[in-house]
């Protein structure tokens, strides 16, 4: 069993117009937003469900943006993720989890192949090396876990290209850091990306608060490209 970890998930509020955007001319701004929705339900299960310790949910705009009162019966701690760029935000964030916790892992909510099995194979990863990561195939990574304060790690890497993760290998040796990395995984980001999604998902449409409803009419023209 792998030391105990902190996990962060970070998300923005699920709402239209908001998270999600690069898929509203497939989905529309509210199957968009459902679709956040979905797939931040599906991260924090998986965190809750690796059993590594404290979960957390670090939220844009604020974590008292009420698109979250959805998950305010979880046993999570929150956090808003504050002011900066994303490698400002993550340093955060990890920041302050090493301070407290020794060491923590930081997902996002844009891959789904990302599990509880997974989570746990990271954390033991980290219990010998200085950090962790699960690459994406679109050249960034899904899953960062650091066990030292990690501000050096992000700070200029230019965010949204294919070159996060090599500008990240990079960093890392000029840090000295030692690094292991898993198995890398799909974002779902871009409306090509939808294939990525699991089936059931895509047959069945975003399962919001309870009720299955279906996407938009542009997901089924994205889902014959």
């Amino acid at each position: 069993m792998p030391a105990p970890c902190r996990v962060i998930v970070m998300a923005k509020a699920p709402r239209a117009g908001f998270a999600k955007t690069r898929l509203t001319p497939a989905l529309g701004a509210e199957g968009a937003a459902r679709l956040a929705h979905r797939l931040l339900d599906h991260a924090l299960a998986q965190a809750l469900a690796a059993g590594l310790g404290p979960v957390e949910l670090c939220a844009a705009p604020t974590a008292a943006d009420v698109t979250f009162d959805a998950w305010r019966h979880l046993p999570l701690q929150w956090s808003d993720q504050g002011d900066g760029d994303l490698g400002a935000r993550m340093a955060r964030a990890l920041g302050r989890a090493v301070a407290t916790d020794g060491c923590a892992l930081l997902i996002g909510t844009d891959a789904p192949a990302l599990d509880a099995a997974m989570l746990r194979a990271a954390a033991e990863a980290l219990a010998t090396h200085d950090a962790v990561f699960v690459p994406a195939f679109d050249g960034g990574y899904a899953l960062v876990g650091v066990r030292r304060a990690a501000g050096a790690l992000f700070d200029g890497i230019a965010w949204s290209t294919p070159h996060v993760m090599a500008a990240t290998r990079a960093r890392l040796r000029a840090l000295g850091w030692t690094h292991a990395e898993l198995p890398p995984v799909a974002d779902v980001d871009e409306p090509t990306d939808l294939a990525h999604l699991p089936p059931a998902w895509l047959a069945e449409g975003a399962d919001v608060a309870g009720a299955t409803r279906p996407w938009s009419d542009g997901e089924a023209t994205a889902r014959q490209r």
